[in-house]
């Protein structure tokens, strides 16, 4: 490099600030330093390239070493600013003990004593470093030495408080400032309203927010940006709303990119996506350029929402702006066609993202669930081993290809998927066994089901809830109501806690063997543990309590279910009026039917089938075909189950004459 020879330290400055890229930054600093055996760099130099180094990749940070070296060599004699900047870069790499060698020997290597500014890097330092015991003997040494803390240091300070959750110490030293008056500024501020957010407690950080104002003291764009943020996370829009309106309405501070990100992620996240749009629109008004974040949120809202067109437009804007979509997007974008069933335009983004290399395991999660729920099981198997040689593949891809064998009846196959998880040092978890064995137990293959649940300690997972409900409503929906008990039995013993869905099953197997004492013993249990039955587990045991005769119980339940404020649909209505004309008692199981009308349910074709059967077989045949009529008069059509009847009546009523 001839042309750089005879280089000056002002020229060499001014070439170093034209190169962008800081490789060849690096190169050319490196080419100057050797031009010739005499010359020297400018401390402008070597912060420039410092600096440079400092906000770096860790490899570039590496060269940082030799540059201080070679001003100690040089004998440069550089102003503090230099020496703050590589201790800076040393604790943003994580290299506190680094940071606190060139503060100790900043002369030697400098040129320059350490003034408050430096000090306070340092005690930043041990805050970065999470060495909070050194901080309070450091700020002793201080003020040991004469030295006069200033703002930066209390800041420092609070930050330490915050970090060790010690909000009130925090707010203590925030008031010390000003009776010390050092006049606290936003960063002073802006630290404490960040750490209470973070914590949750948004009414304490408005509190410190609001104080800005009545102190003085402007809030900056990041104190707005951290209270929205906040308040989103708690899914409170409209307070979120309520700060961004005072940021708006503000004229000393304006919404930057970030901001505008906060808010529109904020919006899609909790399903307000319209005025996300509407945010994003106000941002371009104002000349803010949309980034990946902002493209990324809107099309994962729009996808969330159901609004697939709306997100493709978005993503198509995107790429026409020149945004460079990441794999975040695309499977966004990707989740939102499959969810949507856009098979095609699944497979020409999948065939986009190989090409641009932005495939990840969450990639291949999503399509594999559109191949596996899509009918192409064939090509998602097909496609497996290059998942695999990939490293792209987890449970979940597994969990795809074992439910979609199920869904065939392929459980040979599905079984040997498990054995394949293994192989690839993938460890099936409970969903993969509670799969299959709802596999076994589809294909009437209760046998196998519980031979894979006994296999399961042995196979380092052992069973959960979800694997005991499963064997247990295959078992009580094949009228092995005694094995399934047995499991209830078990599923205690070994400490587990039956859950709704546990008893909703136990008492649907127990009123179908007619066991009506044990359903009803299990019944107080359920009160007992605190749940509360739903209208599905009430019309299981009225229908229990019907089938053997006991339709006054079933009705005492009836009246209950409005005391525990659980609301009858028709199928609990239908359940008592069939119970009521099984015994006999048509007058009672018509004032259900009033019932029914009075509090504004709409019979069904099975409420008239039950009417009319009823009535028939009390040789009430005109009031029946009243019923009839009174169907046909409301467009419900009859059934074969309905002329049945009729028909049945009608001669049963003739023999009798």
């Amino acid at each position: 490099m001839a042309s750089n020879r005879y280089l000056s330290p002002k020229q060499l400055l001014q070439l170093l600030k034209s190169e962008k890229n800081t490789h060849s930054a690096l190169a050319l600093f490196d080419s100057a330093t050797h031009q010739q055996p005499s010359y020297t760099h400018s401390h402008a130099v070597f912060h420039h390239i410092l600096r440079r180094l400092t906000n770096s990749d860790s490899k570039l940070f590496s060269h940082v070493p030799r540059i201080v070296n070679l001003i100690q060599t040089q004998k440069c004699l550089c102003p503090e600013d230099v020496a703050l900047t590589v201790i800076k870069g040393y604790t943003k790499h994580s290299m506190p003990q680094e940071a606190l060698h060139v503060f100790q020997d900043m002369v030697n290597l400098f040129g320059c004593q350490p003034g408050i500014r430096s000090y306070n890097s340092i005690l930043n330092t041990f805050v970065e470093s999470n060495q909070f015991d050194k901080v309070e003997d450091f700020f002793n040494y201080i003020h040991s030495i004469g030295l006069s803390p200033n703002l930066q240091t209390y800041n420092i300070l609070i930050k330490v408080s915050c970090r060790k959750k010690l909000f009130a110490n925090a707010k203590k030293l925030l008031d010390w400032t000003w009776t010390s008056g050092l006049n606290p500024d936003s960063r002073s501020y802006g630290t404490l309203i960040n750490a209470l957010a973070k914590d949750g407690d948004l009414v304490a950080a408005r509190e410190v927010f609001d104080e800005m104002f009545e102190r003085g003291v402007l809030p900056d764009v990041m104190c707005y940006s951290i209270l929205i943020e906040g308040y989103f996370k708690k899914r409170d829009c409209v307070m979120a709303k309520e700060v961004f309106d005072l940021l708006v309405r503000s004229s000393s501070v304006f919404p930057d990119v970030g901001t505008y990100n906060v808010m529109i992620n904020g919006l899609c996240k909790c399903g307000r996506v319209d005025e996300a749009v509407e945010i994003c629109n106000r941002m371009k008004k104002n000349s803010r350029e949309m980034n990946l974040f902002t493209y990324s949120s809107l099309i994962h809202g729009l996808c969330e929402g159901g609004n697939v067109e709306g997100a493709e437009r978005i993503y198509r804007e995107m790429i026409d702006s020149g945004v460079a979509a990441d794999v975040v997007t695309y499977n966004a974008m990707l989740n939102g066609f499959c969810r949507a069933g856009k098979k095609q335009e699944a497979f020409e983004l999948w065939e986009v993202m190989k090409i641009r290399g932005c495939r990840n395991v969450v990639s291949y999660n999503i399509f594999f669930m559109l191949l596996c729920n899509s009918g192409y099981l064939n090509k998602a198997l097909q496609m497996l081993g290059e998942a695999e040689y990939l490293g792209n593949v987890d449970a979940f891809v597994y969990s795809s290809m074992i439910n979609g064998l199920c869904k065939e009846r392929r459980l040979e196959e599905a079984t040997d998927m498990v054995n394949r998880m293994v192989k690839c040092r993938c460890k099936p978890n409970h969903h993969i066994f509670n799969v299959l064995i709802n596999g076994f137990i589809q294909s009437s293959k209760h046998d196998h089901a519980i031979q894979l649940f006994r296999e399961m300690d042995s196979k380092g997972c052992s069973p959960n809830i979800i694997s005991y409900n499963t064997l247990m409503n295959g078992l009580c929906k094949a009228e092995r109501f005694s094995e399934a008990s047995s499991f209830m039995k078990e599923m205690l013993e070994k400490g587990w806690k039956p859950d709704m869905i546990t008893y909703s099953t136990l008492m649907n197997g127990l009123c179908r063997d007619k066991k009506i004492n044990m359903a009803l013993s299990l019944w107080s249990q359920v009160l007992d543990e605190g749940f509360k039955p739903d209208v599905i587990l009430h019309n299981t045991l009225i229908d229990g309590l019907c089938k053997v005769g006991k339709v006054k119980d079933a009705l005492q339940l009836y009246l209950n279910m409005k005391k525990s404020n659980c609301v009858p649909n028709l199928i609990t209505y239908n359940t008592l009026m069939h119970g009521f004309y099984k015994i006999g008692d048509c007058d009672e199981a018509l004032v259900i039917w009033c019932h029914i009308q009075e509090y504004g349910l709409k019979p069904d074709i099975i409420s008239y089938n039950i009417t009319l059967n009823g009535l028939s077989s009390c040789n009430r045949i005109s009031e029946a075909v009243e019923f009839l009529n009174d169907a046909l008069n409301r467009g419900i059509k009859p059934t074969v189950v309905t002329w049945n009847i009729l028909v049945r009546a009608v001669m049963n009523d003739g023999t009798k004459r």
